[in-house]
């Protein structure tokens, strides 16, 4: 299991790469869009600048979501991740709007201008190449380390990919005499973004309303739970999903002849039993059960 400091090392690197990565990225795509006349080019180009901005504020959410529990914040920072999650699907909002609309001026009050130039194609082919490579860095280093920071991110980052695959065929065709669909690519490049919003949106606001991030947890917990000898079963388990980390609270079932000392013990035997098997589990709450009060509620349930 990883510790704060690895984790830190990782979700670093993993910003560096997103932000340096997308500066060279908007640089290239808005020169080469405007010498080769690619409108949808400049538009990636554009969409890249905003990936820079997006990087350095998931980056931030992520330092945040690492500060430890305090007076104020007793659960952690958590869902400082899932929030910015949110502020990057607002972003991605601001940038479809800003495709459609640029693209709406040139359909409809006839701006439309020469087919681009080849040189387009290639600045596409490569954007393709590092889009997916820091998207797939981005996403692995995010689920590695729990972030949903880093895999909002990554997952806005995957939307390059498509984009320059757009503006790729886009270019290629235009050069056949249809320099329309050039532009008509821009609007696809935004219907992608809007998808990618939308996704992302559902994701991040199950997480601050703590759905639980999977049914095999639930199992992982009861099983590391159930690796005291002492504990004749498990019941209630619920999950508190915060983010990168999240808290548990379960009822263990004991021997109902053992003394109140004892069935402490064991109860935060448990606890560590969870934390150290368990590894998005950070927080455990634990209540014991004598095992007939147990088999009592399940007659009655019957």
């Amino acid at each position: 299991m990883q510790n704060a400091s690895e984790r830190e090392k990782v979700g670093k690197q993993a910003a560096y790469v997103a932000i340096f990565g997308n500066i060279f990225l908007t640089i290239f795509n808005i020169i080469v869009g405007i010498f080769s006349g690619s409108t949808a080019l400049v538009a990636e180009g554009f969409h890249t600048l905003s990936d820079v901005l997006t990087s350095v504020i998931a980056f931030i959410g992520f330092k945040i979501g690492m500060k430890p529990a305090d007076e104020e914040h007793q659960y952690g920072h958590g869902r400082a991740e899932p929030i910015v999650g949110l502020i990057i699907v607002v972003f991605l909002l601001i940038v479809a709007y800003e495709i459609i609309y640029g693209a709406y001026a040139k359909i409809i009050l006839g701006e439309i201008v020469a087919p681009p130039g080849l040189i387009a194609a290639l600045m596409a082919a490569i954007g393709i190449g590092i889009n997916y490579t820091m998207s797939t860095y981005l996403t692995q280093s995010g689920e590695r380390i729990n972030s949903p920071a880093l895999i909002a991110d990554g997952k806005h980052q995957r939307v390059d990919i498509f984009s320059c695959v757009t503006v790729l065929i886009g270019v290629v065709i235009s050069q056949f005499g249809i320099p329309i669909i050039d532009t008509i690519v821009s609007v696809f490049i935004a219907i992608i973004i809007l998808n990618t919003a939308l996704h992302l949106a559902l994701d991040n606001f199950n997480t601050l309303m703590g759905k639980i991030p999977s049914k095999e947890l639930i199992e992982d917990i009861k099983s590391a739970a159930l690796t005291s000898e002492c504990v004749k079963g498990v019941h209630d388990v619920k999950v508190n999903n915060m983010g990168p980390y999240a808290s548990a609270e379960l009822h263990i079932e004991l021997n109902k002849d053992l003394k109140l000392e004892k069935s402490h013990k064991i109860a935060h035997e448990v606890e560590q039993n969870i934390i150290n098997n368990v590894e998005s589990i950070k927080m455990v709450s634990v209540h014991t059960c004598p095992t007939e009060v147990i088999c009592k509620q399940n007659l009655e349930k019957k």
